[in-house]
């Protein structure tokens, strides 16, 4: 209890101070907005703008209805965070690699997929919905997407043969580079590891994001913006078969306690590494992202802010123990029953149980591209920059 009203009382005072932040980043007149020509992401369903659709069974209604009034790949009911950092840089949405029809790669691809690790996995996707693209597959895919498409632009003579889809090669080193993965990692640990066995594993995989990030710098990347992971006990998705908790599970928020504290112990981990890294590479610039502090605050302020409870889900039906999935339909005592949306999403923190509505999302967005929940504090549309 003690932990997470240090915490809440740490993000009030950021909350306080963020004006104040974000004023004395923009008044640096040294230093000019980057001017990125592309956004490379990798990550899991938080940041999967359609990988996972375009793979397996695609993501069906109510999803993407809020914003694109049909599905659009995106576990929301709208844009995800990656998608208001489209916007913040003035491009375009993010087309998933995987998607071989209307992709356009002018300005960056999206190897982002639902469910993946960012260690390889060894269950299948029809398990426990973990993905095959695991992050140093999708370094590969990287790979091979920066090497065909330079073969593929010097094939092609003029715009209209689809040159104009593919990127310039010497965008790559301009672009910024966007990691949001390692919640499934923690919730594969919950379910195979104690805790124990999970912090010993964490160094681990925390050196194969950094891997990642080293692969992308020898390629010519030089700007990375690297989320942390969120208050994973704060997912409804925990309580829906622990409708009684024993005394100390959960906090005053309904948070498990100890997966909390695993994502912290996680983001520490991080924040150790990307500090190393930064020595390591020495013309990268680097941005660890606190988004654990953004949706943590957040949750914790939902009746201020005239939100819904955060533990309540806005699509799907989930009374009891009887559960019926987003989009999904199921028999319960005889009647069929829909998991339809909400009416309104953007009272809501939880979409389906397990990913944030678009209005959580833009929250979030707001606070870490202004650069108050960054290190160093610099707003994304400076992130080119070094400090």
């Amino acid at each position: 209890m003690s932990f997470c009203r240090a915490l809440l009382a740490g993000f009030l005072i950021l909350w306080c101070l963020s004006v104040s932040v974000s004023v004395s980043v923009s008044d640096d007149a040294l230093l000019p907005p980057c001017e990125f020509p592309a956004i490379y992401n990798f990550g899991d369903s938080n940041s999967d703008t359609g990988g996972i659709s375009a793979a397996f069974e695609p993501i069906q209604a109510p999803y993407g209805e809020g914003f694109f009034r049909k599905p659009a790949g995106r576990d929301s009911d709208g844009r995800l965070i990656i998608d208001f950092i489209a916007e913040r840089l003035k491009l375009p949405y993010l087309s998933a690699y995987l998607n071989s029809l209307g992709a356009n790669f002018r300005h960056g691809a999206n190897f982002a997929t639902g469910g993946s690790t960012i260690r390889k996995p060894n269950e299948t996707i029809f398990e426990y919905g973990i993905s095959p693209f695991f992050l140093d597959m999708q370094i590969k895919q990287f790979d091979q997407f920066k090497a065909r498409t330079k073969d593929l632009y010097n094939q092609v003579n003029n715009e209209s043969s689809g040159r104009d889809k593919l990127p310039k090669q010497e965008d790559f080193a301009k672009a910024l580079y966007t990691f949001d993965i390692g919640q499934n990692d923690l919730s594969v640990g919950f379910r195979k590891m104690n805790f124990d066995q999970l912090r010993a594993a964490m160094p681990d995989i925390v050196n194969q994001l950094a891997s990642a990030v080293q692969n992308i710098y020898q390629q010519g990347g030089r700007t990375f913006w690297i989320h942390n992971t969120g208050p994973i006990g704060c997912l409804p998705v925990n309580r829906f078969y622990n409708l009684n908790p024993a005394p100390g599970y959960v906090d005053q928020f309904g948070c498990v306690n100890d997966q909390n504290t695993m994502a912290v112990e996680f983001n520490r981990q991080l924040k150790e590494r990307v500090i190393k890294l930064r020595a390591e590479l020495s013309e990268a610039a680097i941005t660890y992202v606190d988004v654990y502090a953004a949706k943590y605050g957040l949750i914790s302020r939902t009746k201020n802010l005239g939100y819904a409870d955060p533990l309540k889900v806005c699509c799907g039906y989930h009374e009891k123990y009887d559960h019926v999935w987003c989009g999904t339909k199921a028999t319960i005592n005889k009647t069929q029953v829909y998991g339809g949306s909400c009416k309104d999403p953007s009272k809501y923190v939880s979409w389906d149980g397990v990913h944030y509505t678009q209005a959580a999302n833009l929250w979030v967005a707001d606070l870490t591209h202004s650069g108050t929940l960054t290190d160093p504090p610099i707003p994304i549309t400076h992130a080119c920059h070094r400090q």
